[in-house]
């Protein structure tokens, strides 16, 4: 019975991965950062606020780092912990590559090895302490910080810029760290 759930989880990833390869090629339907500096950007980033998958649901201690490689691919890795302080750690490593060299705030990343998905970086702060994330649906996206604490002054200032974009802010959640 176990694999039917996992039959339809890999469907519903299948089907949610290849909407986002329907935006290849096409200018980004939001405002983007002006600049991102991409190796200032590389380094570890803490997630305080996600909007879950069936993948990472529950997330908690959640860390997003990124590393150029030497073929100029961006090396990700995801980890949490599932369902609390104590839980089974998690991790994902997509591989990333920046789509708009000339801004840097436009990226891909490759999950499993096949599905590839648009990766928007929306806001970072000048001193890449701050980064706001999102997607061309407006119903993904992620806020991270260099810290493994953020405040509620930050973390509501940062959402403001996804609702300023029209982000559907209601599946967004907190991740404790």
């Amino acid at each position: 019975m176990k694999w039917i759930f996992i039959v339809c989880g890999l469907l519903v990833a299948l089907l949610v991965f290849a909407a986002c390869n329907n935006s290849k090629g096409k200018e980004p339907n939001q405002p983007l950062a002006d600049f991102v500096d991409v190796d200032r950007f590389m380094g570890t980033w803490y997630v305080h606020g996600y909007t879950p998958t069936f993948l990472d649901r529950d997330a908690f201690g959640a860390t997003e780092t990124y590393e150029m490689g030497e073929d100029g691919k961006i090396r990700t890795t995801y980890r949490f912990r599932k369902g609390g302080p104590e839980g089974k750690i998690k991790t994902m490593r997509p591989t990333g590559w920046v789509h708009d060299e000339e801004t840097g705030a436009e990226w891909r990343m490759r999950f499993f090895g096949v599905f590839t998905a648009p990766y928007y970086i929306l806001y970072v702060s000048d001193d890449y302490r701050e980064t706001v994330i999102g997607h061309p649906g407006r119903e993904l996206a992620w806020i991270m910080t260099r810290a493994p604490r953020i405040s509620d002054e930050a973390y509501q200032r940062l959402r403001l810029e996804l609702a300023r974009r029209e982000y559907a802010l209601d599946e967004l959640e907190r991740v404790e760290h």
